[in-house]
């Protein structure tokens, strides 16, 4: 099954997508809908609509978004690290995350913005001390997640915080699907382009840490609860990486896509002064 976030009137709804249409859900996003029991089989709440006819919201708004760095081992080796023992844990605000087709700004005290196609893990239920096996069975579905990082920022301090969380900088969406259609996203391609030519390319099958182990690790820390967003890590090919380091720049189209699931597709525009 696929569920999605719509702009509807003055707010937004959470949305079950058929085919090339979407049906609304009683509920203002997939988080909230996530949140009741038998979720899955949710009456609609309107009539149904033409996907390419409604405009996407963000997925959810989660009360916690808990990135993953460091978790592809193409990323590790080109960033001149040594593979991690742990897993390496940062937060995002809710407020971070913007819908996956929307202009997102380049900050204009950011000069080197970067790109992170990572696969994004949605709770879907209350979890607390879990064993893989349980955080598995809890996990609600997946979806894309583009980490965008200021990385001057980011690099200013040993501590990633400030470069992760800029304002609606962070598309997700377009869908979740459930772990049934795609095998826990076992093995599936994961790609960024940047108007069109190939930055990214790997596949889930890389993670060192996989989703139903990083939702338990995370579970020891603290109380995960449905709707939570979970960003995996990215693969080699940002922009830190390469030789030329280049930063994304006025008018650049990223296309961030995971094999079974979607793609955000986002123009960067500098910021007004």
């Amino acid at each position: 099954m696929r569920f999605t976030t719509i702009v509807d009137g003055q707010g937004t709804a959470a949305a079950r997508v058929e085919g090339d249409s979407v049906v609304p859900l009683a509920f203002p996003d997939v988080a909230a809908l996530l949140a009741a029991p038998d979720w899955q089989s949710a009456p609609g709440a309107g009539p149904g609509r033409a996907l390419s006819e409604v405009v996407l919201a963000p997925l959810v708004r989660p009360a916690k978004v808990i990135c993953v760095g460091l978790n592809y081992r193409s990323h590790i080796l080109e960033m001149g690290r040594d593979l991690p023992t742990y897993p390496t844990l940062f937060a995002k605000y809710a407020d971070t995350l913007t819908a996956p087709y929307a202009d997102i700004s380049l900050p204009q005290v950011s000069d080197q913005v970067d790109w992170e196609v990572e696969l994004g893990v949605v709770v879907g239920r209350t979890l607390r001390d879990a064993s893989p096996d349980e955080a598995r069975e809890a996990i609600a579905g997946y979806t894309v997640v583009n980490d965008v990082s200021m990385r001057d920022w980011q690099w200013r301090t040993t501590q990633w915080f400030a470069g992760k969380n800029f304002t609606e900088s962070t598309p997700v969406g377009p869908v979740l699907v459930t772990p049934d259609e795609i095998d826990h996203a076992r093995d599936l391609q994961i790609s960024c382009e940047v108007d069109g030519a190939p930055m990214q390319k790997g596949t889930t099958s890389d993670l060192l840490f996989d989703p139903a182990f990083v939702v338990s690790y995370i579970s020891q820390v603290t109380t995960l609860r449905p709707g939570d967003l979970i960003a995996t890590g990215t693969p080699g090919g940002v922009a830190a990486g390469r030789p030329d380091k280049p930063f994304l720049r006025d008018g650049q189209v990223v296309k961030v896509e995971i094999e079974g699931i979607g793609a955000c597709v986002n123009t960067f525009r500098r910021e007004a002064r």
